[in-house]
Order: structure tokens, then sequence, then C-alpha cells
């Protein structure tokens, strides 16, 4: 059976990971969107990422036609917000059960990860691997690219 890819991303960063992921397992992909987009320039989405991060806001997401239950390995992409994962990440959650899948998480940064693959082993009831954490530079990948295709090529 073959895994899906499930991943939120603001600035396209995580989505480009998450094609990777798409592209070299040949799997499902599915997008976590916000029915309200956030707007703005960087620093007040960043203001606004905060407010919600610190109060457990939990956004709408469209619909994701996505059926869990024809898959066992759920690859879930994320960025980090505020040293954890994005508010739209937790929405997703909260709407879908996990509970006896494989969970591989990435995360997207611009410097720390933070406690989000803590904080994912806590709110979700999934078997949570180890996460792969890939920083960035505005749109330019810090982490090694063999790095990126080893944690691939290890989803069984």
């Amino acid at each position: 059976m073959k895994p899906v890819v499930i991943y939120y991303s603001y600035s396209g960063n995580t989505k480009s990971i998450a094609e990777k992921f798409k592209e070299t397992l040949d799997c499902d992909i599915f997008e976590i969107e916000t029915v309200t987009p956030y707007t703005g320039d960087y620093n007040a989405v960043v203001d606004q990422g905060k407010e919600e991060v610190e109060s457990a806001f939990m956004p709408e997401i469209k619909p994701l036609a996505v059926d869990l239950s024809k898959y066992d390995t759920v690859i879930l992409g994320m960025p980090v917000w505020w040293y954890t994962y994005a508010p739209a990440v937790k929405t997703f959650l909260n709407s879908f059960d996990l509970s006896g899948k494989t969970l591989y998480p990435f995360a997207t940064n611009g410097g720390w990860l933070g406690h989000t693959f803590k904080d994912l082993k806590k709110e979700c009831k999934a078997d949570v691997k180890d996460g792969l954490n890939i920083r960035f530079n505005g749109k330019n990948s810090r982490t090694n690219e063999k790095e990126i295709e080893a944690y691939i090529n290890s989803i069984t």
C-alpha cells in the first residue's frame, strides 16, 4: 500500500518538499488549505501566526478529499510557526483520525524546529516516526539534499 503525502504550505517551501516525496514514492498528495488565506506582509502574517499558536486557534480548512482508510502510512509536511506546527495542521490533526497509522513528519523552517515534533506526538494518535527538519534561507534549502533523499527513501 502506497503512502499518502498531506501538507500545509504558506510560502511554498513545504510544498516543494512534499512534491519530492510524491515524485520519489509515486504516491497521492493532498494540500491542507485554509478557508481564509493569510494576507498582508510577512511581518503581519508572523504576528497573526504567533497569536494563533499562543491561543491554540484552529483556522477552518477547506474540505480535504482524502480517504485515510486507503493508507497505512501518512507523510505530513508542515512549516514551523513559533516553534511548533502551523495552526492549519492543528486543525487537520483534530479533524482526521490517524489512529493506527504510521506518520512520517517533515517540517520546514527558517531557523529553529522548536518543539514541533514533540507537539505532534502529543497531538495525534498515530505511530509518529522521527521527523525530518528542513531548514530554509528564503526559498533555498539549507538542508543537504542527500539527507532529504535518504529520509524519503527510508519510508516503506
